[in-house]
């Protein structure tokens, strides 16, 4: 049996899924005909996407009533059964997403139904983002934009797609750690606070990424911080963006009439393409909208400059 997979595997799955499965093939055609636009600001820009295939997910209810009413759609017995997969480590299965963001969209879910929890995976995403380098990984918490909040996974699309790739080469930041083999940064003036983890030495990453997520809080009721991680790896090194969420929608969600805007933002949001479902938000949606939606669901200045504090204080 194969054990280490590679970007190839993950595009001949692709290829394979396209020609046998009808409802994935149409989705990614319709790919061709999504409707995007940019929107500048202060040396970055953020893309919006008018994407109607990601109703689904972006309205997703995701209460604990709804999600005991539905089957888990990412067990292996609920699969359909033209759905196949490629093994990762014995512990999770790469699928071709049905449901497209990216041209090359995956997800990776455990075989086991269990929480979607990360303090114990991250550094399997690590080792996903170095076997498969051609793609960019990225983990929604439970609250933060996941849609199967039940069911461990990871999502993965094509590098380069995101804006906040080449983002983090250029925008301000301010360096908050930085030891052998390892450089944690604060954006600055990036609309959405959080922290970009650069590492030659995946162990550093990991040690680092435990430390930061017992420095942030776990609200009532949850089993971790909320916070959404993009993650890639270029020329030996890891890149991981953290972003800590402050809550899982903004009000623009929840309203009524004009001022309603259905937005969920996860990962893919906050990495720079904002995904509206349907057209009167992508016509309307505003720079001020953005900047409002990003700042009210991420943590705010005041929490990341006590989180940044707490940082620099960690024992050298």
């Amino acid at each position: 049996m194969k054990t280490h997979v590679t970007s190839d595997d993950a595009k001949s799955l692709l290829l394979e899924q396209l020609q046998e499965w009808e409802q994935a093939r149409l989705n990614y055609e319709a790919l061709a005909n999504v409707e995007s636009k940019e929107k500048s600001f202060d040396g970055f820009v953020i893309k919006v996407q008018f994407n109607p295939g990601r109703i689904q997910s972006s309205a997703a209810k995701v209460d604990t009533k709804s999600i005991q009413e539905r089957k888990c759609f990412l067990c292996p017995a609920n699969l359909p059964l033209v759905q196949k997969g490629i093994p990762f480590e014995n512990t999770y299965q790469i699928l071709v997403n049905p449901f497209p963001i990216f041209p090359q969209h995956f997800t990776i879910p455990t075989y086991e139904h269990v929480d979607q929890l990360v303090l114990n995976r991250y550094k399997e995403m690590l080792a996903l983002a170095k076997d498969l380098n051609e793609y960019t990984f990225f983990y929604n918490g439970p609250k933060c934009g996941a849609s199967a909040p039940d069911h461990a996974h990871f999502q993965a699309g094509s590098k380069g797609f995101m804006p906040i790739e080449e983002d983090v080469k250029q925008i301000d930041k301010e360096i908050v750690l930085e030891t052998e083999g390892l450089t944690v940064s604060a954006f600055k003036k990036y609309l959405r606070n959080g922290f970009l983890i650069e590492a030659e030495d995946k162990d550093r990453a990991v040690d680092f990424f435990k430390e930061l997520y017992s420095l942030q809080e776990i609200k009532e009721g949850e089993k971790e911080p909320m916070m959404n991680i993009i993650s890639w790896y270029e020329d030996g090194k890891w890149f991981s963006c953290i972003f800590p969420r402050a809550k899982h929608r903004p009000a623009c969600f929840f309203a009524e009439g004009d001022y309603n805007i259905l937005i969920s933002p996860a990962s893919v949001d906050l990495g720079g393409v904002l995904i509206t479902p349907l057209e009167k938000d992508f016509n309307k949606i505003t720079s001020k909208d953005i900047e409002t939606i990003l700042k009210e669901v991420c943590i705010s200045d005041v929490d990341m400059m006590i989180l940044i504090k707490k940082i620099k204080d960690l024992p050298k």
